[in-house]
């Protein structure tokens, strides 16, 4: 990017003139001088800064965020909310014991290992990942299943607010 470096020197030193001016003080005070034009520079360009790096410590193993940089045990589950939450999840899922629709029923599914529904067809993605829906794990995996098991067909984007995950989990311990 090139300036015009002679208006740009005009123009400050004008603004400069008329900011003294204004703020010149006192009638006793001399008034500000004049502008004098300045010599013309030869052209700069602008060359890019860089920032400084910023270290950030490693987090440890134990106190390491789940995906979305929230932590499951920060949250507390609210089932009554989360049954209102996963009314968006009925249009595929079921919560009834053996009763599965386009997805699996998740009847029981905190502590059962992924692929292991009876009757159910599961994409090989979701058969042979061996994930325990544990709750910290189906926390990670409703912001974002896609990523969590790549290749799976479900077609749901996720559920972005983690209170609403920790609710949701709740209810599915407890779906009565």
């Amino acid at each position: 990017m090139r300036f015009d470096t002679k208006r740009l020197s005009l123009a400050m030193a004008s603004g400069l003139a008329l900011a003294l001016a204004a703020c010149g003080g006192s009638e006793t005070s001399a008034p500000a001088p004049a502008a004098a034009p300045a010599a013309e520079p030869a052209p700069v360009e602008a060359a890019p800064v860089e920032a400084p790096p910023v270290e950030t410590p490693a987090p440890t193993e134990a106190a390491a965020p789940a995906a979305g940089g929230t932590d499951y045990a920060s949250y507390t589950g609210d089932a009554a909310k989360g049954k209102r939450v996963f009314a968006q999840c009925m249009t595929c899922h079921a919560v009834a014991e053996g009763r599965n629709n386009v997805g699996p029923s998740l009847f029981g599914i905190v502590g059962r290992v992924s692929g292991t529904v009876p009757g159910f067809k599961y994409s090989d993605a979701n058969l042979n990942s061996n994930v325990t829906w544990t709750e910290e794990n189906l926390f990670v995996y409703l912001e974002k299943p896609t990523e969590f098991i790549p290749g799976t067909i479900m077609a749901f984007p996720g559920l972005r607010n983690p209170q609403d995950r920790a609710d949701v989990i709740a209810y599915l311990k407890n779906p009565t």
